[in-house]
């Protein structure tokens, strides 16, 4: 049986889950590689404030069998790509959670919300051509594959998968 999950604000203490997601080679291979360490604990400030202010949505995955833990992070935010304002869907899963299903589940669960909440629209997803298990959930959510785009990640170019879905009738 699969675990289950639950998505809570990212949070204050949450920095040594940032830093084992972002500065690890073997978590950012899909995304240009590590980013440096300095700078996390602002990251996790910005993320704090914007999820307080519900300008984005930054969840921490939880299993819900282990309230201490966190098993990754899914988010939802809006920003401007090529001119036009979109909202956007990424996810990350800690390597001892992968392969479980909790990063389908969190992003299942982060579309119905948007899905109730009506203000998101279409939600677009960019994970790295490469990436297998990302863009499986892609596909088993019923995302739309658009096309390969290549986009600024942390700095660096990176070539994705663009999907898209529509959570008010496509989930």
């Amino acid at each position: 049986m699969e675990p289950r999950t639950i998505l809570r604000n990212v949070a204050p203490g949450d920095v040594a889950a940032y830093v084992r997601m972002r500065c690890d080679p073997a978590m950012m291979a899909e995304l240009g590689g590590p980013v440096p360490r300095d700078g996390i604990e602002d990251k996790v400030r910005r993320d704090v404030r914007d999820a307080a202010a519900d300008k984005a949505w930054i969840k921490m995955i939880v299993p819900a069998g282990d309230l201490d833990a966190v098993a990754g992070t899914v988010s939802l935010w809006s920003h401007e790509l090529d001119g036009e304002v979109l909202s956007e869907i990424g996810w990350m899963v800690l390597p001892e959670w992968q392969g479980r299903g909790i990063g389908k589940r969190a992003v299942r669960t982060l579309l119905e919300m948007a899905r109730a909440d009506g203000r998101w629209g279409f939600v677009h997803a960019f994970p790295g051509t490469a990436n297998a298990p990302s863009n499986g959930i892609c596909r088993s959510l019923g995302f739309s594959l658009a096309e390969e785009k290549e986009i600024i990640f942390a700095g660096r170019p990176m070539l994705t998968n663009h999907w898209l879905i529509d959570p008010r009738t496509d989930l």
